[in-house]
């Protein structure tokens, strides 16, 4: 038969028929006129052109769907926008998509609604989502400190990206304007928080790849500047000069609580009477009150219970051990940093030094690392290891706690004082 046959010829096929399609030219689709009534003109394989009495010209694809066997119709758009090798061209890509038994049309819907996502996935959207969770995990100011960051050096070029589009090269770009200016530390932070963003991305499905993955070897190392702290074997004069000032007791008292049981300064200042078990010898320090966000237990030494006698009646009927001036508030966290400057350690000692003066006598005394680290609240990054720390280290950092105390009284008396008089004054407050 020959192969210009016109349009309305017929093929017999078996017992059926069927016309046989000429196809279309691109001169019959550029000059198709509208009519009264929308008609169609053919190129075969399903594709048609619709023309309606407007003149709009639209590209159709009428096909049967999978499975169903129900007869539908796809639109590829409007001519000249798509053009007749355009139109053939998705014709095929859907007759590719049909041959594996997929509908070109859920198809299309499914990588239409790919692409929306994409748009609405941005760096900004994405990193609200990861701040949600992340800000449950550490204290307020820290989660504050995190979100301005983003905010003000990352967000106003970055934000509305899609976070599928972020590059490396340019993220460097603009952290490098932070790194002009010297903040190491700050950029170190952002490259952290970055990643961490790009790693829930991830997780979630919303990114295939991080990008952001070695952006922190591109600035320089900040210097790692750690807290002024004192030697070990400075500790009698520490201790000499704390008996001899004029501080508030209450003041003298918290340095004293915060040397013995080796806790931050915050954890210190914010201590309250309903948080300690007497009966078991327990501080149970609250995980919204602790800096990884997880409940800390400290066992209580014969002299930090001694303490808790001497400043029961300094604290009336504050709910707080150490309460202002006003007893319904805490005493100030920064309290006893400024009496370490009045006593002349302004530079060489601040409070939380005091921390890190336990860590390294207790590291010469040949102590258990680890034991050490559970004492200090420092996170275990090891799970299981960290579930055995809190079941099984309570008892040793005990014997622990009451060697560092009676060291500490060694150092400021020459003996120890092992006495448990008064506990029951503190129950009965």
């Amino acid at each position: 038969m020959h192969e210009n046959m016109h349009q309305n010829d017929i093929i017999f096929i078996g017992t059926t028929f069927m016309a046989k399609v000429t196809p279309l030219t691109n001169t019959e689709v550029k000059q198709a006129k509208a009519k009264d009534k929308a008609y169609k003109l053919s190129d075969g394989g399903g594709l048609q052109l619709r023309v309606r009495p407007n003149a709009t010209k639209t590209w159709l694809l009428d096909y049967l769907k999978p499975f169903t066997k129900t007869r539908t119709s796809l639109s590829f758009g409007s001519y000249p926008d798509i053009s007749l090798a355009d139109a053939r061209k998705k014709r095929q890509d859907a007759k590719d998509l049909l041959a594996d038994n997929v509908d070109p049309k859920d198809f299309r819907e499914i990588q239409n609604k790919t692409e929306t996502d994409k748009l609405q996935d941005t760096l900004e959207s994405v990193a609200a989502s990861w701040f949600k969770i992340y800000k449950t995990k550490v204290k307020a100011k820290t989660a504050d400190n995190c979100w301005n960051s983003l905010k003000t050096y990352i967000f106003p070029k970055l934000g509305k990206k899609a976070i599928t589009a972020i590059r490396a090269k340019e993220t460097i770009d603009i952290i490098q304007v932070v790194a002009d200016k010297g903040s190491l530390e700050l950029v170190s932070k952002l490259c952290q928080r970055l990643n961490a963003i790009m790693t829930f991305a991830l997780n979630t499905g919303v990114a295939e790849t991080n990008p952001l993955a070695g952006i922190k070897k591109a600035f320089e190392t900040p210097t790692v500047t750690h807290l002024p702290t004192i030697q070990p074997d400075e500790l009698p004069k520490l201790l000499s000069k704390l008996n001899k000032s004029k501080m508030k007791m209450i003041t003298r008292h918290l340095i004293y609580w915060q040397l013995h049981n080796m806790v931050r300064s915050s954890e210190a200042a914010g201590a309250k009477w309903n948080e300690i078990d007497i009966e078991n010898k327990f501080w149970i320090i609250p995980a919204e009150r602790m800096k990884m966000k997880r409940q800390h237990i400290v066992p209580l030494s014969e002299q930090a219970l001694t303490i808790l006698i001497d400043i029961k009646p300094l604290s009336s009927d504050s709910e707080y051990l150490f309460p202002a001036d006003i007893v319904t508030r805490q005493i100030n966290k920064e309290a006893a940093n400024k009496a370490l400057r009045k006593l002349g350690y302004k530079d060489k000692l601040v409070a939380h030094g005091l921390r890190s003066l336990a860590s390294t006598t207790l590291n010469e005394q040949g102590f258990d690392p680890d034991v050490i680290e559970a004492a200090l609240a420092h996170q275990d990054k090891n799970e299981v290891r960290r579930a055995y720390n809190r079941a099984e280290y309570i008892e040793r950092r005990r014997v622990m706690m009451a060697w560092w105390s009676e060291h500490i009284e060694q150092t400021q008396t020459g003996k120890v004082n092992r006495s448990n008089k008064g506990l029951a004054l503190i129950n009965e407050g």
